[in-house]
């Protein structure tokens, strides 16, 4: 799914117009954003987690010519799902 599809299902499902929607998640966006990069965590229940976590510098190849390379440490947003999206994906 596209964002604009994306888009289209929530302005369907809300009456909103799209470009209502569209500012709508894009405020989101920014906010979520916000959030993770002053090191803190989105917790919506039973929908997600999203979190930081610092990965460590590890070694790794090269699959062009198969030397070993350091790939260093750096941010990555994790992403945990909720029981209730548990739930829905496993019905």
């Amino acid at each position: 799914m596209t964002k604009m599809e994306l888009v289209s299902a929530i302005a369907g499902k809300t009456e909103m117009t799209k470009k209502d929607t569209e500012t709508l998640l894009k405020a989101f966006e920014e906010v979520v954003t916000d959030v993770l990069v002053a090191g803190d965590k989105v917790q919506w229940v039973g929908f997600c987690t999203l979190d930081v976590v610092q990965r460590k510098e590890r070694e790794g190849r090269n699959p062009r010519d198969n030397s070993t390379m350091i790939i260093p440490s750096q941010k990555a947003v994790r992403f945990k799902a909720g029981k209730a999206l548990k739930d829905a994906v496993n019905k």
